[in-house]
């Protein structure tokens, strides 16, 4: 036993210096590759890229660092005790990789089951920045381990210190420590004092999330961690660590930004899965509409409620993004709404019950119930309190009414339409219970406009894109966007119907304020007291989703979907449209043969069955055994159209009556 077991050490011993011979003949390869300090020092601190809409004009450029390149000696202690303890605590005694960092970082990974904790040393940052990128990939990880260990033997830890803080990526378009003391603070590195430091400091983990100009709240927490954790290294005592009040900083006055920064800041990080080139400048050529984007920000600018909030997609047939916006001012905060915020869309998801149900056997024409109904204890009331008794599917859409997307949900399953949603690319998680059917799961304004598109496409899916290509500035393309192969999410029949239902909800239901003197098809969306407004539609091949609230989730007047959000969705799109021409729905759609009997035998009674075949729980329903006991169809007149909004003549012009609010 004792035999095997020296036999078994003297192999791995074997073993092990073999790999470190190898890792040595590798880490003196790339020893001979990496540059030289100077070279290093007067390469650019990023890459360039000029970002350009869809016409060409440059709407955003990015380019080197506009700070100074400070010698070692010039930066602050503060600033580099901040930046060693928070990065890399052990950055002066590793050779360049910290194992025990690497190994905490692969128990959390374990733990928690995916990354959550970096285990990189600032030299493998380094590396990652200068010759890599930032795809997790272990042939990546591997090069970086190498390239950080040949770092190592080729310059010094304060070369390599240096090198990090004039490089590293701060936010904002930022490069380099001074680039960012000057776009925060407006003045140079040289002079950062402890706050400041800990605030550029807490910057590298996510340079966008604790960006000073987007959230000073977020970034004043982060600034407290990096104090605590120089304090826990012993760079500062517990009294300076006291005295330090990262809320008490001055920031620098940011300037006013354009709304198309919304668009910017959600396509740019695309580009890291898109092109491999980090280093030549760069032209990026977008799929946005400056008119649409102009139109869309006035649109949601003067459209919104005092004190709320809104955002505006717009998608092309294809996907193409021709506009976003993501709040009322840039400046003030770029959080962009359009693409982040998860919001309840109230009624506006009844397009999934709607289509579950046409998919299920209904037809726009079938007779439903407007009654009071009460499932698992839940009571959904209509806009008003009344009900209109039997009236047909278009009418309870047009008019919204709750009850009746209740009752389909009960029938339907709430797991079927919450499949349907799925379909159509909402991705957030769905309540699967009675309430869900009125829009109590939060989503996204850009999932439910990607939906409200593949509708338009006739059922087909649509992926919503930014970017079309991106060459280099000699014109090289480097890359040019693939169009996804469509997935027919429903048959076409469903989809028409389902646009028809939403033509008739504008031309004479919630959603009338959205009329543009051309074919619309939408859907409105209220939910529980006035906390979140929608207006999703299309027409002449754009679809765009409008949403307004505000970001305390706190009552708005007047911020029903069919008043604020269908009005600003309807000044908007009046002006995308204008050039181009105008298209008729395709909604004359041949249906499918029914699967159940419209009437039974006589003596019998009539079952409802699922679109399988297979019976429904429920009451069966009512026998008709001859003419005498059938009952005439109502004659759709004004008393009709009263009962049906659930008004007294006159009170109420029918374009203005929304949908009931969520419930709690």
């Amino acid at each position: 036993m004792r035999l095997w077991f020296m036999r078994a050490l003297k192999a791995g011993i074997a073993l092990a210096l073999l790999g470190l011979l190898v890792l040595g003949i590798f880490v003196a390869i790339a020893r001979g590759e990496i540059d030289s300090f100077e070279d290093l020092k007067a390469s650019p601190n990023g890459q360039m890229i000029r970002v350009r809409a869809a016409d060409g004009t440059v709407i955003q450029s990015i380019g080197p660092s506009f700070g100074r390149w400070l010698n070692i000696n010039d930066l602050p202690k503060d600033m580099k005790d901040a930046m060693v303890a928070v990065e890399d605590r052990r950055f002066f005694y590793h050779p360049g990789i910290d194992p025990y960092g690497m190994a905490r970082s692969f128990w959390v990974r374990i733990e928690r089951g995916q990354w959550a904790q970096g285990g990189s040393t600032i030299t493998q940052q380094l590396a990652r920045n200068v010759y890599l990128n930032n795809n997790r990939e272990w042939g990546r990880k591997i090069r970086e381990i190498i390239l950080a260990l040949a770092m190592e033997t080729k310059f010094s830890k304060e070369q390599i210190l240096e090198l990090y803080l004039n490089k590293v990526y701060f936010g904002g378009g930022a490069y380099g420590v001074d680039a960012a003391s000057r776009k925060f603070f407006d003045h140079g590195a040289e002079t950062l004092d402890l706050a400041e430091s800990a605030i550029i400091a807490g910057l590298v983990k996510a340079p966008s999330h604790y960006s000073p100009t987007a959230d000073a709240q977020a970034a004043i927490g982060r600034a407290g961690v990096v104090i605590e954790v120089m304090q826990d290294a012993g760079m500062i005592t517990a009294e300076q660590a006291a005295s330090v009040k990262p809320a008490k900083v001055k920031l620098a006055g940011d300037k006013a930004q354009d709304s198309v920064r919304y668009f910017t800041d959600w396509a740019l990080p695309q580009l890291e899965s898109l092109i491999d080139e980090t280093e030549k400048p760069i032209d990026v050529w977008t799929t946005l509409d400056l008119g649409m984007q102009r139109a869309g920000t006035n649109a949601i600018k003067n459209g919104v409620p005092a004190g709320a909030q809104g955002a505006l997609v717009t998608l092309d047939r294809d996907g193409a993004v021709r506009a976003m916006v993501g709040g009322t001012d840039y400046a003030k905060s770029n959080y962009n709404r359009a693409v982040t915020a998860l919001r309840q869309p109230g009624s506006s998801w009844k397009l999934f019950v709607y289509l579950t149900a046409i998919e299920g056997g209904y037809r726009p024409e079938d007779k439903v119930e407007d009654k009071p109904v009460t499932i698992g204890g839940w009571t959904p009331k209509n806009s008003g309190g009344n009900f209109a008794g039997e009236i047909t599917l278009r009418t309870a859409f047009s008019y919204s009414k709750n009850t009746v997307a209740a009752q389909l949900g009960e029938e339907l399953g709430t797991s079927s339409i919450s499949n349907m949603a799925r379909r159509f690319g909402i991705t957030t998680p769905i309540s699967t219970g009675p309430a869900m059917v009125l829009g109590s799961s939060e989503t996204r304004v850009i999932e439910m406009t990607r939906a409200f598109a593949s509708v338009a496409a006739r059922g087909r899916s649509v992926t919503p894109y930014a970017i079309s290509k991106v060459t280099t500035i000699d014109g090289d393309v480097i890359y040019k966007h693939k169009p996804p192969k469509q997935v027919q999410l429903v048959e076409d029949y469903v989809a028409g119907a389902m646009t028809d239902l939403m033509q008739s909800a504008v031309a004479g239901g919630t959603g009338g304020a959205a009329q543009i003197g051309r074919p619309v098809a939408g859907k409105t969306g209220t939910t529980s007291s006035n906390k979140d407004g929608w207006f999703l539609g299309f027409s002449s091949g754009l679809t765009t989703g409008v949403w307004m609230g505000r970001d305390d989730a706190r009552p708005v007047g007047n911020l029903q979907g069919g008043h604020a959000p269908a009005r600003a969705w309807g000044n908007y799109m009046r002006i995308a449209v204008a050039n181009r021409p105008v298209e008729h729905f395709a909604t004359d759609v041949s249906f499918p043969e029914r699967l159940e009997e419209d009437t039974a035998a006589e003596g019998e009674e009539e079952i409802l069955v699922d679109e399988n075949g297979m019976p429904i729980e429920g009451e069966p329903l009512p026998t008709v055994h001859s003419p005498d006991d059938a009952i005439e169809p109502e004659q759709v007149d004004d008393e009709f159209i009263d009962r049906a909004l659930g008004r007294n003549r006159g009170q109420v012009d029918p374009g203005s009556v929304e949908d009931e609010p969520t419930p709690q």
